[in-house]
């Protein structure tokens, strides 16, 4: 760090302390997330109306603004450089009865503030709702999804720190499975699946097992009602604890409970059969969430089958390197194939690596449009090499009203390591940066 730098940053830092025991009483009685009580600090300091300040908040909108999309489960390393302030977003989607798990680390460890929160974004053009934030300590944070939707999490580094990360970003069901994981079982039919030849949908999920197979409680609560119906057969009604949703399991052999009776999960409710109107069918348990509104999937309530992020095969030490592709690609709004198409790029085009996640690259274009390319089109080495005829001022973005790092003398040997518009970016000495064509 040079000394200017150094300076500049004690400054800051400085004036945050400060701002920090001025607010204190401020927020006595209200509780901030980390996210919100650091950008107050900085509001009340006067930072934010300098460039500094104003491009952290830049940044912090943008992230929930234009977010990238990633498909759960999901893996990232990246970097955030000290002297930009930046911020990243990654949009999903998530289904009621799943929890969304984040687990956030930084390196390097304890000098390197990292804030995560999680918002749910809402249809229309109503503003997101901040959902919950990561503890700074253990940089955990877990949330039930109660609606499905869509989803954004949010990470961003406090001013002047930098550094490494890695977010994985998984999903879990919130309720066990009703039947022992010792049993042998299997989920036989799907919610939505036709019924009587097309006249109604499936209202659940149908779990085949052996006859008597005992089926459990699914969570802590109360049961709500044992009963007969033809449908069902023996059936049981169970409330979970603080849950505004209702657990039905149907076509039972014995029901081993009593309307109003405790029970916590893995306890014994019945024993598997084929009652109601599944008595020419394998035996098999009818397990059903039903609400006010009506019937829910019970799928992703119950879904222990979760695959594990992928592993991150594009070489992580291209982060924060300029780069090139060694021919034309697609840069997309997702790390898959099949992604949101943002632009095809011609051969040689300079971008910045941001992040990694299994085959693929989370890049910056000198535009500050976003975007993921498969990592295997990309390189870090000049393509050629040229004598320039002509002294070129070189410049630090491809801009002729930017500064000037130095001038390029006439007769000079420079390597290109890439191109944008009317730009070439090339090496000369020490120097990496811009020269008109």
């Amino acid at each position: 760090m040079t000394d200017t730098r150094w300076y500049a940053f004690s400054c800051i830092i400085t004036v945050l302390l400060l701002a920090a025991c001025t607010a204190s009483k401020k927020g006595l009685f209200t509780k901030k997330t980390a996210h919100e009580a650091y950008a107050a600090r900085i509001t009340d300091a006067g930072l934010q109306q300098t460039a500094l300040g104003n491009a952290w908040f830049t940044a912090a909108q943008k992230a929930l603004a234009r977010p990238l999309t990633v498909t759960l489960p999901y893996k990232e390393t990246g970097y955030f450089a000290a002297e930009k302030p930046d911020a990243a977003g990654f949009m999903f989607s998530a289904r009621r009865g799943e929890r969304i798990d984040i687990a956030v680390s930084a390196q390097p460890g304890g000098r390197f503030l990292l804030f995560a929160d999680l918002w749910q974004l809402n249809t229309g053009t109503g503003d997101p709702t901040l959902l919950g934030a990561a503890d700074t300590t253990t940089w955990q944070l877990r949330h039930e999804v109660e609606k499905d939707g869509r989803f954004v999490l949010r990470l961003q580094p406090e001013l002047l720190r930098g550094g490494n990360y890695t977010v994985t970003i998984t999903t879990a069901p919130t309720l066990a499975f009703p039947v022992p994981s010792k049993t042998r079982s299997r989920i036989g039919s799907f919610w939505g699946d036709a019924r009587d030849q097309g006249g109604r949908k499936h209202e659940g999920i149908d779990i085949f097992g052996t006859f008597r197979t005992p089926v459990v409680a699914a969570a802590n609560g109360y049961i709500s009602r044992v009963g007969l119906n033809n449908l069902g057969g023996k059936v049981i009604f169970m409330q979970p604890e603080g849950k505004d949703y209702t657990l039905y399991y149907a076509h039972l052999d014995s029901q081993l409970v009593r309307s109003g009776q405790q029970v916590m999960t893995g306890d014994t409710l019945g024993l598997m059969g084929n009652t109601g109107n599944a008595k020419n069918t394998p035996t098999h348990l009818h397990f059903g969430i039903y609400t006010t509104g009506g019937a829910m999937d019970p799928m992703p309530f119950v879904n222990v089958n979760r695959t594990a992020p992928a592993v991150i095969s594009a070489d992580t030490a291209l982060l924060h390197n300029n780069v090139r592709n060694k021919m034309a690609v697609s840069l997309r709004s997702s790390p898959a194939a099949n992604g949101t198409l943002i632009t095809k790029l011609p051969a040689n085009q300079v971008m910045q690596v941001l992040a990694a996640t299994d085959k693929w690259y989370k890049v910056l274009l000198p535009d500050n449009r976003e975007g993921f390319v498969e990592s295997v089109t990309l390189s870090a080495e000049p393509y050629r090499s040229i004598t320039i005829k002509n002294a070129s001022a070189l410049l630090a973005i491809p801009d002729s009203i930017t500064a000037v790092q130095t001038t390029i003398p006439a007769g000079a040997s420079i390597r290109i390591l890439g191109a944008y518009n009317d730009y070439d970016f090339v090496r000369f000495e020490a120097f990496n940066g811009w020269i008109k064509r």
